[in-house]
């Protein structure tokens, strides 16, 4: 059996952010040769988060805007969390909601997606360095 573990890093330049990582597993599948098998993709923070959707910007936005209606980050007094001298209560939370991973089947060395779907890395408390962990398995 093969298998390849890579790390990909983002650092956003806001708070919250939806990227398109497709693109980038895509290739790692590529570099692992690997034609049957599982790609993990988790997030390894716990206020990001990797879902897998539509490719939409008027759903990114809806996203942002229910995301911060069921948690929003102010006032950050209403959180426990944040007294601890931390601001971002709501970003736990909404990772809680979107998820930490996704798994895709690879099937003659693609990803076996459905129609429209892609792979997303959510950020909900940006502006700095997290990683991503990709694992793929398979022969």
């Amino acid at each position: 059996m093969k298998s390849l573990t890579e790390y990909l890093t983002f650092n956003t330049k806001t708070r919250i952010s939806f990227l398109n990582i497709t693109p980038d597993i895509e290739k790692l599948v590529y570099k692992s040769k690997i034609r049957d098998g599982l790609c993990l993709v988790n997030a390894m923070h716990i206020t990001a988060s990797v879902f897998i959707n539509d490719n939409e910007s008027g759903l990114h936005h809806d996203y942002e805007k229910w995301l911060e209606a069921l948690a929003p980050h102010e006032p950050i007094s209403q959180y426990k969390h944040n007294d601890t001298g931390e601001d971002n209560a709501d970003a736990h939370l909404k990772r809680q909601v979107m998820g930490r991973e996704v798994v895709v089947a690879i099937t003659n060395g693609k990803l076996d997606f459905g129609p429209w779907e892609q792979i997303f890395y959510g950020e909900f408390d940006g502006k700095r360095q997290k990683r991503v962990l990709v694992k793929l398995i398979g022969e």
